[in-house]
């Protein structure tokens, strides 16, 4: 009677190979059958929603904490939304960045998961829902996670040079998305390529009107984040080019795991701040 062979789809290259394999034949990787191997998939150009069902999640989640801390603070309520703003207090203790906040370099990765009130987190969260299937179609999921990270950092990095004084929100790494989805389209060319620049172009010259009519824009931020996106699509090439490897995939977790350890000692520093007004 023939065996019948278990067949997994390699967590690197993403072909269809046997889960006894000792090394992928397409890609080369050690063990692709391994669990730990296999954990990378959710990083894979097949799983996008996986990635920003998780950025949403964390987006939300630091958005209601922002507004638990802020019960019984000065400034907490007025008007129709008052109750869903944030206080500055809370804002700060959780990692808004910006040139007021001193050396606290995890500021600039906690800036971009927190937000002023419950329309900038929803406008936000919408454009994050469109852009990001954009991008990792053609960049592949942990491609698209590392250009978001590096063009918050990069974003944030920006303003705190430019004197903004404090700043937060998920507009600087989701302009990362357009930055890189620009780069592909000029880079590309051809009609799909036209389509795409001309497309993320709408984006872009969208939110240099809102940041002329409208208070309180971070223009630095945008600019810092949609140059950082680009660089990053650059340098890490888009799928037509390279396809997504272990490489991007081991990138891609440890900016993760780097996102959760500053979102962290935020939530550290915000708790002990909170139990020392307690005591």
């Amino acid at each position: 009677m023939a065996t019948i062979r278990q067949t997994i789809l390699c967590p690197a290259c993403r072909r269809l190979i046997s889960r006894d394999e000792t090394t992928c034949p397409w890609c080369g990787i050690s063990r692709p059958g391994s669990p730990w191997r296999r954990g990378f998939g959710l990083f894979s150009g097949d799983n996008p929603q996986i990635a920003i069902k998780l950025l949403m999640a964390i987006n939300g989640g630091m958005y209601l904490i922002s507004l638990l801390l802020t019960m019984d603070k000065p400034g907490s309520s007025g008007g129709l939304f008052g109750s869903l703003t944030p206080s500055t207090e809370s804002l700060v203790l959780l990692g808004a960045t910006g040139a007021i906040t001193g050396g606290r370099f995890w500021t600039l990765i906690n800036a971009g998961y927190l937000h002023g009130g419950i329309f900038h987190l929803l406008f936000n969260m919408m454009a994050l829902y469109q852009l990001f299937p954009l991008t990792a179609r053609e960049y592949g999921t942990s491609r698209t996670i590392i250009i978001y990270s590096f063009a918050g950092f990069a974003g944030f990095f920006l303003s705190v040079v430019a004197g903004v004084p404090l700043t937060i929100g998920a507009s600087a790494p989701v302009c990362g998305l357009i930055g890189a989805l620009f780069y592909y389209g000029k880079s590309r060319g051809g009609r799909w390529g036209e389509a795409v620049s001309k497309e993320v172009m709408g984006w872009i010259v969208s939110l240099f009107l809102f940041g002329m009519l409208l208070p309180g824009i971070n223009n630095w931020g945008h600019a810092g984040g949609i140059l950082g996106g680009a660089l990053a699509g650059f340098v890490l090439r888009y799928r037509e080019r390279q396809q997504e490897n272990a490489v991007h995939q081991g990138v891609a977790v440890a900016c993760v795991l780097a996102t959760l350890f500053c979102l962290g000692w935020g939530l550290t520093e915000a708790a002990l701040a909170f139990l020392g007004e307690a005591a």
